[in-house]
């Protein structure tokens, strides 16, 4: 079976004739086409480009499109290289009449193209459990199984914006809607021209020559990604082929935005808007808006004013946006969209639970999931295994396949998928579904403690996304004040039973609870583990960091909390990140 391996994202802003103008609301440019041609052309006449004025004359803005956000796709008649791009771009930024003004990039999927190897056996379901460690694994999985006693993601929509999808691949059984086109360029979308059509088929993405797409960019194979990322969403399972998917009785909306040498970032802003229910020039309505969007795709710069306006018109419309961290093994936060505010940022984990050694890193990563740990875990404990296609060019060069890969281009759609599962849980039990805000909240409280230390240096939020523990929260029945003793929800905690392997990142927030004997002496104790955790404590209710009954914030995680004469009664314990932690130990004694 063919498997690949994380690799570093190349560069998003290379050349360009593409810029994106927001203007201002109430100024002429607003308003008329013409005036938005001639902000931009003075724009170019203020430049100083390298090859002086007269090849500056010479260049010509057109008006491509308006986007679903309201900004303006601009062209011009000749690519500029970084430097010029920059220049021209700040030029119009600097006009009055203009909000914002960004380089229209490409972006790239966020994981490696694939490697061939001999196969080891055709899997069918009922070899899940040799192949997809992924759903199952103590360590590394997420905890699948247990979960679908519960719920498949049944009437819960979730958008893949990606390469595409193969729809005639026989384990998608009934699953896949139709889906919209939105690469609105030929030459990436290797379509007859730049119209965005229905459908997503994934015409393939190789590459036939090094440095196609870029200085020292690869030749490659077709990935067929968005396959990929589409089975570990909603791969059909019990159906005696193939292999499962998390959410599986989900139906996937694939967009495809990603082509040769990757995606523009203004098609991949008007897709968000789509896939959740927003409006699009020129696009029909969308009639099955996505409660979750998937977004394994990513490029460096930090998030821009087009993905942010995208992402939060999404979040509006209450869609949760999940998106992978990139594979740079760098600071997420330089990366897109991982940088955006409202998203999930989702991180990558290998079979044994530790951190992948190409995933991104940082303080805007959220939780994480399994991506594989590639070469160093073996084949096919380090890789993850979802349905495919052996071709390496069109989508007519080979036959249906499986296939393994690696990336946080992998560990975001376990974490879309455990959304599905809750948000279609909560409306089967007739409960209202989750926000934006709600969801991504329960899935960073839920995650599974990391069972392998991570560097404080390298945070990957609060753990690995868990299906069974998230679906349990979300349906644990509402505290009724009539008939029960009301609290905050807490993980109770046992007289001297350690709890270890905590983690969380800076700012995350852990509550527990203990029953306290009146008289006593109470000690509540962390220690271990590396970064800086601190203890907050509150008899009867939630504490926090300005309103405790008492604290330890010492640097470091050895912090105690200890009462002399406690009252009888729930004793309310808060670890806070001061800044990311693993590996710490958690004790209550009386």
């Amino acid at each position: 079976m063919p498997v690949s391996a994380g690799y570093q994202a190349a560069a998003a802003v290379q050349s360009s004739s593409r810029i994106i103008v927001k203007y201002r609301t109430g100024s002429a440019a607003a308003r008329d086409r013409s005036t938005k041609v001639s902000v931009v052309q003075s724009a170019l006449s203020r430049a100083s480009l390298g090859a002086g004025k007269a090849r500056t004359a010479a260049i010509r803005a057109e008006h491509v499109r308006t986007l679903g956000v309201g900004a303006d796709l601009m062209r011009l008649d000749a690519r500029l290289n970084r430097a010029e791009l920059d220049k021209v771009v700040a030029e119009i930024a600097a006009d009055p009449a203009v909000l914002y003004a960004e380089a229209d990039v490409k972006l790239q999927r966020v994981d490696s193209p694939k490697a061939k190897e001999q196969p080891q056996l055709v899997p069918n379901d009922q070899y899940y459990q040799t192949y997809q460690w992924h759903l199952h694994n103590a360590a590394g999985g997420i905890n699948a199984p247990a979960a679908w006693d519960i719920a498949q993601g049944e009437g819960v929509v979730v958008a893949v914006l990606d390469t595409g999808i193969l729809p005639g691949h026989p384990d998608f059984a009934g699953n896949l809607l139709q889906g919209y086109d939105f690469i609105s360029d030929a030459e990436t979308s290797r379509r007859p021209t730049d119209d965005r059509v229905p459908g997503a088929l994934d015409y393939g993405d190789w590459v036939a020559t090094a440095n196609e797409c870029g200085p020292n960019t690869p030749a490659e194979d077709s990935s067929w990604h968005g396959t990929h990322v589409a089975g570990t969403i909603a791969e059909a399972t019990n159906n005696g082929i193939g292999m499962a998917g998390v959410a599986y009785k989900a139906q996937v909306l694939p967009v495809r935005v990603l082509g040769k040498c990757g995606g523009y970032l203004s098609d991949i802003a008007d897709a968000v808007t789509w896939a959740s229910g927003g409006s699009v020039a020129g696009i029909p309505a969308n009639a099955t808006p996505a409660e979750i969007i998937n977004m394994s795709l990513g490029g460096n710069g930090t998030c821009g004013s087009v993905y942010q306006d995208a992402i939060n018109g999404a979040v509006s419309r209450g869609t949760t946006v999940v998106v992978a961290a990139g594979n740079s093994a760098a600071n997420a936060g330089n990366y897109r969209p991982a940088s955006c505010n409202n998203v999930v940022a989702v991180g990558a984990t290998r079979i044994t639970g530790g951190i992948a050694s190409y995933s991104n890193y940082g303080a805007v990563v959220d939780l994480s999931g399994p991506g594989g740990g590639g070469g160093v875990d073996g084949n096919p404990g380090g890789y993850v295994w979802q349905a495919g296609y052996n071709g390496t060019t069109t989508p007519t060069s080979g036959a249906y396949s499986y296939m393994g890969m690696g990336g946080t281009s992998m560990a975001s759609p376990h974490v879309a998928a455990v959304g599905a599962l809750v948000q279609g849980a909560l409306a089967a039990a007739n409960r209202d579904i989750l926000t934006p805000a709600q969801l991504e909240a329960l899935l960073k409280q839920t995650a599974r403690p990391f069972p392998v230390t991570i560097p404080a240096a390298t945070p990957i939020g609060s753990g690995i996304v868990n299906a069974k523990a998230a679906l349990d929260k979300a349906l644990e029945v509402p505290c009724d004040p009539a008939v029960d003793t009301c609290g905050p929800v807490a993980t109770p905690l046992t007289n001297k039973v350690v709890v270890s392997g905590l983690a969380g990142a800076a700012g995350s927030e852990a509550l527990y609870s203990f029953q306290a004997q009146a008289g006593a002496v109470l000690s509540i104790l962390t220690y271990g583990g590396t970064g800086n955790v601190s203890l907050y404590v509150r008899l009867g209710e939630e504490p926090s960091s300005t309103v405790f009954d008492a604290k330890s914030a010492r640097a470091g995680n050895s912090e105690t909390v200890r009462f002399t004469a406690p009252a009888a009664g729930t004793y309310y314990i808060k670890l806070v990140g001061a800044s990311a932690y693993s590996g710490v130990s958690l004790v209550a004694r009386q």
